[in-house]
């Protein structure tokens, strides 16, 4: 295929997001492929490729993806809206550049023996984010054994543990929008799969009920956590809390 289009598994590869995505994408009309050719398969042009781009940037914002589809829809210039999404990233250039600054800073100060200032060491970091609630609800052992875990995946393997996230997520946005019941198989199959997610960060131990119950909870109750179930529906983070509490009755 001369790529003037390119297919749906040359734009998945591309991008490093899953077959299954893009094709959740045209079910709810977010991302309509350009064409499909002999067999079925979905082909994309530049500028379907262009609106997948925004698409991508719009969701690291943790925009829902019915909010990203009336941005693109409303929106009438390309270039106006990638200024929008340039400022963005320039911010985040400037948290991170706070932080190579404050390791440098903190290389620097223990090559030369002087005193460590906490004020530079922390610049652009927010250990709070998590860590503390971790240490709360699960106690210290927990919360060292998943920063160690993390540690050791390396640049890599955290690179695949969030692109497994990104397709679990949309697999629950898949289900979300088909309005299935909570304790229905469709469902159930992902909270099975979302269970196996969890319990890779616990370095293979099994997650207890109640614990399950009240991390899925957060999902509802904590903003942050909420974002990535919101996406296609308000009802999301309560319907994936739902989910995880029935398998939590019948499997754990």
């Amino acid at each position: 295929m001369t790529h003037t289009q390119w297919t749906i598994q040359e734009v998945a590869q591309a991008t490093g997001i899953s077959s299954r995505t893009l094709r959740h994408y045209d079910q709810t009309g977010l991302l309509e492929p350009t064409d499909t050719i002999a067999g079925g398969m979905r082909t994309y042009d530049q500028r379907a490729l262009l609106r997948l781009q925004r698409i991508l940037l719009l969701r690291d914002t943790g925009m829902r993806l019915t909010t990203i589809a009336d941005v693109l829809d409303g929106s009438t210039d390309d270039a106006e809206a990638l200024r929008e999404h340039r400022t963005h990233l320039v911010r985040e250039r400037t948290r991170v550049d706070d932080q190579l600054a404050a390791v440098d800073a903190t290389i620097k100060a223990i090559e030369k023996g002087d005193t460590i200032m906490p004020n530079q060491m922390f610049d652009g970091f927010d250990h709070t984010k998590y860590d503390a609630e971790v240490r709360e609800r699960w106690g210290d052992e927990a919360a060292d054994r998943s920063d160690s875990w993390w540690s050791d995946l390396g640049t890599d393997g955290q690179h695949d543990f969030r692109k497994q996230l990104d397709e679990l997520n949309a697999q629950w946005d898949a289900v979300i929008s088909e309005g299935v019941d909570p304790a229905s198989d469709r469902a159930q199959e992902v909270a099975k799969r979302h269970v196996g997610w969890m319990t890779a960060s616990w370095q293979g131990q099994q997650l207890e009920a109640d614990m399950l119950k009240g991390i899925s909870q957060m999902y509802v109750d904590d903003e942050r956590f909420a974002a990535n179930y919101n996406r296609v529906s308000p009802e999301g983070p309560a319907f994936v809390r739902d989910a995880l509490h029935v398998y939590a009755d019948r499997n754990i």
